[in-house]
């Protein structure tokens, strides 16, 4: 079986109903990234507030511009409203939620994945500070991500 370089980063490993709410939340903060600052803000305001929506939104901004910037290369995101989850947008959330929940060591080996050696610390704290907010809107939403009918994914 032919190896398709298109599918790098995109390839999906998961579905938006099975990953932790946090995780989840850093998806869709991806692809609402992606959109633009406005968009990520609307996706946040409901759980966080203004003030809340704007601070992880900046943060998230810091971290995705390294990423954007130094990165070893392109993370690729599904669509806003796609149930799966590629393969980069599952270790970046990861990388959140690790960061946040204060596996300082673990959040910086993740990071070596995505940058290089000097932004290791600085991608994580804002990472980390991204990581607080969306777990904390992921516990807000608590229930907006309903259980999945069948095991069937694909």
């Amino acid at each position: 079986m032919k190896h398709d370089r298109d599918m790098v980063g995109a390839f999906p490993v998961s579905a938006m109903d099975r990953l932790p709410l946090g995780e989840a939340m850093a998806v869709r903060c991806l692809r609402a990234w992606g959109e633009g600052p406005v968009a990520m803000e609307t996706l946040l305001l409901p759980a966080l507030g203004p003030r809340g929506a704007r601070s992880c939104a900046r943060a998230f901004d810091e971290m995705m511009g390294m990423v954007q910037r130094h990165g070893r290369r392109e993370l690729m995101r599904h669509g806003a409203d796609c149930r799966c989850v590629g393969s980069d947008e599952a270790i970046l959330a990861h990388f959140v939620m690790v960061a946040a929940t204060g596996e300082r060591e673990d959040a910086m080996l993740i990071a070596s994945l995505l940058v290089e050696g000097p932004l290791l610390m600085p991608l994580s704290e804002a990472a980390r500070m991204a990581g607080l907010h969306l777990y904390r809107a992921g516990l807000r939403r608590g229930r907006g991500f309903a259980e999945p009918a069948s095991a069937t994914r694909h």
